[in-house]
């Protein structure tokens, strides 16, 4: 395994897209720690900010705050990547494969336009989770995010497959613009969720106040969502699915597209 330990906070947000096993599973000590990151125009080297331990692994555990280090893990295909700590702004934006895990918080653009792969954040996560960058048609298209807190606006933005849950409360415009997959929604959302959707689902287990665009249209228990339950109870994110426990209301939408998604809303039986 190979161990980053960051030495100081950067004065500045530093570039480090090389920090992904697949730039560093077949390096030495010496040329890891030589490896080029960026801070504002400089190019600096990897030991200028890393104590750098181990050699030539796909395991690569990151020590330390590192909310001011920006694109970990950018497009990586294998392999495992742990942040002890906070992680910066397009963690795993581009990712294909591989699992990234984040013991505390992370900030915007997590999983942006991913194709692949995991990443679990156990804390809080800043806006535009899985979604697309500006200018871009598409968000995320495969691979699963999980998020253990809250998160910002635009989560799933113009997504087009793929898993986005998360546990804690949810901003504005959860959604947005989505073509597709699935964001699974534990404590709700603010508002606009869904606005100007085209296809997906989103699940939420809280009410949810919803758009005037978007119809009621049955109250039932989607068989398709007991394979959704089967993968995300193994990831630690169950969600209810027997009728003895109650039912989903569906509403159709964003009528005013016109889309047609889908917002399944829990409604648990009262004893």
């Amino acid at each position: 395994m190979i161990v980053l330990t960051l030495k100081d906070q950067p004065s500045v947000p530093l570039e480090a897209e090389v920090l992904t096993p697949d730039r560093m599973a077949g390096l030495t000590n010496d040329a890891i720690r030589a490896l080029p990151v960026f801070l504002g125009k400089r190019q600096l080297r990897v030991d200028d900010f890393f104590m750098v331990e181990g050699e030539a692994s796909d395991q690569i555990e990151i020590r330390g705050d590192a909310t001011k280090v920006k694109w970990i893990g950018r497009a990586m295909t294998r392999g495992h990547l742990k942040i002890v700590g906070n992680v910066g702004m397009h963690l795993g934006a581009y990712m294909k494969g591989g699992s990234i895990e984040v013991t505390g918080n992370a900030s915007d653009w997590v999983g942006g336009e991913m194709t692949g792969g995991l990443i679990h954040v156990h804390g809080n996560a800043g806006g535009q989770v899985g979604a697309a960058y500006r200018g871009s048609l598409a968000g995320m298209n495969n691979g699963t995010i999980l998020i253990g807190g809250t998160a910002g606006l635009e989560v799933g933005m113009r997504m087009k497959r793929g898993i986005i849950a998360i546990k804690g409360m949810v901003r504005d415009f959860a959604g947005l613009q989505m073509k597709g997959g699935t964001i699974v929604l534990y404590s709700g959302a603010e508002i606009r969720t869904g606005a100007w959707m085209i296809r997906g689902t989103i699940v939420s287990l809280k009410p949810i106040n919803l758009l005037p665009t978007f119809s009621y249209a049955c109250t039932y228990n989607p068989t398709f969502l007991r394979i959704y339950a089967k993968h995300l109870v193994g990831l630690g994110f169950p969600i209810p699915i027997e009728e003895r426990d109650g039912a989903y209301q569906r509403y159709s939408g964003d009528s005013s597209v016109p889309g047609k998604g889908e917002i399944l809303v829990w409604h648990p039986h009262v004893p």
